[in-house]
Parts: structure tokens; sequence; C-alpha cells
């Protein structure tokens, strides 16, 4: 339509030029004024296709990286700049995690030890702790790190307990046991003094205490006197034995993690853990890396086949965490449900990659299903596994009577994380506290204690909800981004295209409009001819007659 307004435009200009000097002299002045209006007529539309496409392009780009943009938002957002509201949220969680335990009260002590019967047990619990986590002695480093301690207070609450903190229970003792076990391979008359010795104290492989004592510490005999006989360096850290001696308060380990400022990616991450960036146990690199969050936080835009590692100084490894589900909230935060993998306390035949935790060789290899961190426990030998033996082979809870099968909605480990924040919206870190007790015939006092992996206790950790004031923020952050974004994308294309189709359409009717005005002109110069030759005949004619 543009190539036929411009023949028609020249036509146009062609006739006025072509016409007799009359008639030019005639139409000039409007002739002008006519093609400087449709010269600017035409002028003001283009520029309107010009807005048009641009604002078509504006939606296409917004299409494409608009997300990028909210990307960059939410870095600047989450990353831990000190005097930021993130950075409050972190240094103090406004939640109130909880514990819950349950411990495995043998009732049949006596008959197990004499007549060799298998060992019956009664889960008791839960018995909670509501917990208050606090990071102290920050420390902004120069290297893009944050140093702290964690400060963790635990408060009983008998209120959602099945009992109160003096609840008597019989369990293995576990400072004889670990030290019966540890002496199987010494020399003989070192067993035999160790009997004498045990029998002097009045030592028994089980014990009766409270709840309260066993996690947080009761007086134990042979701990009494490692600390007199025992070389300085090779001393305990402690003159109690409790499950969660030492725990309640501010730990000396600090912690070095990365503030995500620098580098979004290793958002939360360790840097360093008592100045060391790896472990020292395990036989590879990979294995004694400490490259996982504390669990709180995770670096953000988590897809789902991101693989999140967790660490904690109990577990004596990365823990790694595989995406298993989506999950909502019930304040309708929507997030990703992340559990340990199946193979990550396989033994070494179903995973081969769990070979470099075996520091002595095979030999030295957990059994399916368990962790030994006897390496982080001064030597005693204590295994991990998920509660009621969860993804363990069943012979080991066979092992003992009155444990009943696991079942995943009560014993799996789990973090739901909001994606895009990085953000934990649910904990329940679910693990069972074992001891691998190895039969000492030397040792009277145990020589009827079979090999056996016997449970001590399990317990769940973690959070249920996060404040009204935090999930709003997620929510927002979740749902109004891509609302923006596909109202600005139908706002600009739609507005582009309507400008489009009106400059179009108003091109097209100037076009036939010049073509009628062509026409008309054409006729009138052909009348305007005819009348001045029909005159000019009528004064030639007297002028003849002479």
């Amino acid at each position: 339509f543009t190539m036929n307004f411009v023949l028609l435009f020249q036509n146009i200009t062609s006739t006025t030029t072509t016409a007799p000097k009359p008639n030019h002299t005639m139409n000039g002045p409007k002739h002008k004024l006519c093609t400087k209006l449709s010269s600017t007529y035409l002028r003001k539309w283009w520029i309107t296709i010009v807005i048009a496409a641009a604002l078509i392009i504006g939606g296409i780009v917004v299409a494409c990286e608009f997300s990028v943009l909210i990307d960059a938002v939410v870095d600047r957002m989450v990353a831990l700049r000190p005097g930021a509201k993130t950075f409050g949220w972190w240094a103090k969680p406004p939640v109130e995690p909880r514990i819950s335990l349950y411990i495995y009260n043998v009732t049949n002590a006596d008959d197990f030890l004499s007549n060799g019967s298998k060992a019956i047990v009664d889960e008791v619990g839960p018995y909670v702790y509501s917990e208050t986590w606090e990071k102290v002695n920050i420390v902004e480093n120069d290297n893009g790190t944050l140093s702290y301690n964690l400060r963790k207070i635990y408060s009983f609450r008998e209120d959602l307990s099945v009992g109160p903190e003096d609840d008597v229970v019989i369990v293995p003792n576990i400072p004889m046991l670990s030290a019966t076990s540890q002496s199987k391979h010494a020399a003989r008359f070192l067993r035999l003094a160790m009997a004498s010795i045990m029998d002097i104290l009045k030592i028994k492989p089980f014990v009766q205490v409270s709840v309260g004592q066993l996690l947080w510490g009761y007086e134990d005999p042979l701990l009494k006197l490692a600390k007199d006989v025992v070389p300085k360096e090779q001393k305990l850290p402690y003159e109690e034995f409790g499950l969660l001696y030492g725990k309640n308060g501010t730990s000396s380990d600090r912690i070095t993690v990365n503030t995500g400022v620098e580098d979004i990616t290793k958002y939360g991450i360790i840097d360093n853990y008592n100045g060391r960036t790896h472990l020292p146990h395990w036989t590879t690199e990979a294995c004694n890396s400490l490259a996982g969050t504390d669990g709180s936080i995770f670096p953000p835009h988590i897809g789902k086949d991101r693989i999140l590692h967790v660490y904690d100084k109990d577990l004596c490894r990365l823990l790694p965490l595989v995406f298993e589900k989506e999950v909502e909230t019930s304040n309708e935060v929507p997030g990703y449900r992340f559990t340990p993998p199946e193979w990550v306390f396989a033994d070494v035949e179903s995973h081969p990659d769990n070979m470099c935790f075996c520091p002595a060789g095979k030999p030295s290899c957990s059994p399916n299903g368990l962790f030994n961190v006897s390496l982080c426990q001064y030597d005693s030998p204590i295994m991990l596994s998920f509660p009621h033996f969860y993804l363990a082979d069943d012979s080991l809870r066979t092992q003992v009577e009155g444990i009943s099968p696991p079942q995943k909605e009560l014993h799996q480990f789990f973090f739901d994380v909001q994606p895009k924040l990085g953000t934990t919206l649910r904990v329940r870190g679910r693990i069972q506290i074992n001891l691998a007790v190895s039969q000492v015939f030397d040792i009277k006092q145990v020589a009827n204690f079979p090999d056996i992996i016997f449970p001590i206790l399990w317990f769940e950790e973690g959070i249920d909800n996060l404040p009204d004031e935090v999930t709003d923020l997620m929510r927002f952050a979740e749902q109004v981004p891509p609302k923006i974004r596909l109202g600005l994308i139908l706002g600009l294309c739609a507005l582009g295209v309507i400008l489009l189709l009106l400059a179009t359409f108003c091109l097209i009717r100037n076009s036939h409009r010049q073509s009628t005005l062509h026409l008309e002109g054409s006729n009138y110069l052909a009348t305007a001819q005819v009348d001045m030759n029909k005159k000019q005949n009528k004064e030639n004619q007297p002028a003849s007659r002479y």
C-alpha cells in the first residue's frame, strides 16, 4: 500500500506540473497546502508504526529477560549483609525449633545377659525440648565470609512430653561397652585388668538413669577413673557422660560461611570449620568436603536436579539431599522436599562410592543402612541410622524385640525448601543413635553380650512453620513477579498490535483518499480546459467575421 501511495502522489505531482499555465496559477497554493498536509499525515503514522514495533519488541524482551532481573533482585535481597532484614533472620531465626527424643528402654536386661535371650526394648517418648538458636560473636571478614559461634538453648516442655525428665530408663552402659569393644584387639592382660577394675567399681553393662541424666550427663565411674590415670593428651574433654552433654549453651566451634554478596552460588556454604576446610577422617577429598550449609539456608534458585548438602558436626560428614516432590505449606507457600538418597548409608556392595567412608579398608565399612561416626566420637563405636532402621537391612531391626517396622511418614529425614529464595520452610531431621557392641570373652561382665548393633534412642529435630512476616515475603517473591511479567508482556504486546493495526488502517485509508483526489483533480483540470477553449473560441469568432 505504501508503493501505491507513492505512485499516486507522483501522478498528482506530474499532473500538476504538466497542466496549462493558467490552471497552475489558479491551483498552485491549494495544491501545496494539500501536499504539506499529506506529508505530515504520512509522517505521523510512520512514527506510530515505529512506536508499535518498539512496544512489541519490549514485550518480547520482558518475556525473555524479566526473570533475570527478578533473580538479581532476589540475590541482593537474600545475601547476608549486616543490617539487612535477612541477616537478622539468619543471625537469630524467628522460629522455635523443637527436638523430640524417643528412648529404647530395655525391659529384660538381666535375662538378656544371663540366659542369652533376645533383648526386648520399649520405645518411650517423646521427651520434647524447645530450642532457641542464635549466632553470636559474628565477625565480617574481608573475603566475603562471616564467622560466628552457635548458641543453642534447650528448654524442657513437659506439656508436650510423655512424662518428666525424672522418668527412669534402662539403657546400655555406653562408656563401659565402648571401652570393652575397643579392647577386643588389645593384649589379653589388659582385658583381664579391665575386668578386675570393672568388678571393683561394680560397673555393669546396663545402667538405670533418668531421661535427664541420659541426655545432659551423669557421673560415670569409668570416666572418673580415666580422668586420673589417662595421659593428659588422651583425656576426654568431659567428666560426665550424656548424649547431649555440653550442647546446651554456646558452642566453642568457630564456623565461617560465605555471605553470597560476591558469589550467590556460595550463599550460606561453609568456608571453614574451626579453621579446617576439610574433614581429616575419610579417604577422599570429596568425602572430607565441608561445602554444605547448616540447613537453615541454601543458595537460591534451586532446581529439582540440584543436590543440596547439609553439614552437622555430629553427622561427621556432608549429608546429601535430593529432590523428592513438590509441597506446599499451610499458608500456601510452595516448596520442594529434599531427602537423603537411599544410598546415603548403603554398604559398598550396593554403592561403591561409599568406600571412601571406610578409612581402614573394607573390614571397617558399615553394614547397609548404618554410618560409623566413631572417628568423631572419641573412637566410641557409635553407629547412626534413620529411626527404626529405615532404609537399612531389616535384620538390624529384628536383632532386638519391640521395634516396629519403619514408616516413611514417621521416620524419613527431609527438608522442605522454598526454591526461589533457598530458605528452609519445614524440617524433620530424624536420626537414630546405635551402639556397635563387640563380644569380649575375657571380660566377664560382657562375656554374654553378643556382637550386636544395639539401638539407644532416636530423635527428630526441626521446625514446623515460619512467621507470617517471612512467609508473606516468600509468597510475594513466588507469586507477584510472574503476574507482573505476564501483565507487562500482555500490555506491551497488545498496545503495540493495536497501534500497528490502527496505523496500517489509516495509511491504507489515506492511500485510497489520495487516489480519489487525483481523479477529481484530473476531471477538474479537463473541465477547466474545455471552458477556456470555449471562451477563446467565442473571443475569436468576431475577428473572423471581419
